[in-house]
């Protein structure tokens, strides 16, 4: 086992955020050297890249990281870590992550009330502030395991998150990618048929439009999906859309902005420590998004690991 590195790992995502990230990193890295706060950064290249910096980096005794780009990669750095903890039976409990808000959605500091500015993120940094979150495990159909940072969801979230993505890969970096890939979403609706079981028990069986399940509240850019998620209660929130005609989800849609999901008599939420997703046919072995991030098909099973994590927060 290497010695432990007292210094910050930090993993860089060039392509983040809608073309400012090495502008934003700039002004990061200045900020850092200014407050005296040790590092050491380095680049990603590809997709995934951060996951496997992240556990080469807890390999070479890093136990402080941090994230600059957005939630994607805030989900591969946790992703990394959690595979080292696995693999090495090394609690998460040593690890301090946390992530300086170059991309462009930065939801999950959004779901911890932190300001999503460089300043804030440096400040936090130097001065030490931290907190405990749940460690949440997601694994897919093939077995694979990673862990959910923020939210996650099947159906209509895998579908925007599809657009998203292609969009992305496309070279498009406009702040409106999410909200017009919305759009079309909604448009091009689709149901999918699964059964919900939450610490064992059923909790939904039938044709749906979407399955959101969260340790945090905020997702999309500000929807408040899982708006009554809190981020080290032990529990994993889920939130299902049932099939409803459009005029239905049109009086149901403001729910996802003043976060009043977990009081409709429309929509079903539940809050436990395991939840499991399975398509009820084939048509319905539909993506599963996390974190932003498409981590394979249906069925998958989300779970509270019982370990806890330190995170760079008030």
């Amino acid at each position: 086992m290497n010695e432990t590195r007292t210094e910050w790992y930090i993993i860089v995502n060039p392509r983040a955020g809608s073309g400012k990230t090495l502008s934003g990193w700039t002004e990061a890295e200045r900020r850092l050297l200014e407050c005296g706060v040790p590092f050491t950064s380095v680049f990603t290249r590809y997709k995934s890249h951060a996951r496997e910096l992240a556990q080469q980096a807890a390999r070479d005794g890093y136990r402080r990281l941090l994230a600059a780009g957005g939630d994607g990669t805030v989900h591969e750095m946790f992703c990394g870590v959690l595979d080292f903890c696995i693999g090495t039976g090394t609690p998460a409990e040593e690890f301090l992550l946390g992530n300086i808000p170059i991309g462009s959605g930065n939801d999950w500091l959004r779901s911890l009330d932190v300001p999503r500015d460089i300043e804030t993120a440096v400040r936090l940094v130097s001065e030490g502030a931290s907190r405990m979150q749940d460690v949440v495990s997601v694994t897919n159909s093939e077995g694979k395991v990673c862990c959910m940072a923020n939210i996650g969801g099947t159906g209509f979230d895998s579908q925007v998150c599809e657009r998203v993505n292609a969009r992305k890969e496309r070279g498009h970096r406009s702040r409106w990618i999410y909200l017009t890939s919305l759009i079309v979403t909604i448009l091009k609706l689709k149901r999918l048929n699964v059964e919900i079981s939450g610490d064992g028990e059923v909790v939904y069986s039938g044709p749906c439009f979407s399955v959101a399940f969260g340790n945090g509240r905020y997702s999309g850019g500000g929807m408040l999906q899982t708006a009554a998620a809190v981020m080290d209660d032990g529990l994993v929130d889920v939130l299902v859309v049932p099939v409803m005609s459009l005029l239905r989800i049109a009086r149901e849609i403001h729910r996802l902005f003043d976060g009043t999901t977990p009081e409709s008599s429309s929509l079903i939420y539940r809050q436990c420590r395991e939840i499991n997703v399975r398509p009820l046919d084939a048509a319905s072995s539909l993506p599963v998004e996390i974190d932003g991030e498409i981590e394979g098909v249906l069925p998958v099973t989300i779970s509270f690991t019982g370990q806890k994590v330190g995170i760079v927060a008030p």
